[in-house]
């Protein structure tokens, strides 16, 4: 198997494995998005999407939009490499 997509299905069996990382990709696939609208947008806590956000962004899959030093309003989005992931999934009804 190649590589680089030993690499993509190794980053979606990631994410499939946590149901709040599917809803984070899930929301941030319409538009970026802070925090406590994902959350109340997808129906769980807060702390499951900030968690999930730590997570997806540790592997490149959501970038923050705003400066790093910013408390409120963190704006969240999809990077090229999360779109591509998200797209792929969806493709497989892996979402």
């Amino acid at each position: 198997m190649n590589k680089h997509v030993a690499d993509e299905w190794d980053v979606i069996s990631f994410v499939i494995r946590s149901r709040y990382r599917v809803k984070t990709l899930d929301r941030l696939s319409d538009d970026p998005a802070i925090p406590s609208r994902i959350a109340s947008d997808q129906g769980v806590l807060i702390t499951h999407i900030s968690r999930a956000l730590d997570q997806l962004s540790d592997r490149e899959l959501v970038e923050l939009l705003v400066s790093d030093d910013r408390r409120k309003g963190r704006l969240y989005g999809l990077t090229e490499h999360g779109e591509t992931i998200w797209g792929r999934m969806n493709e497989l009804d892996l979402n």
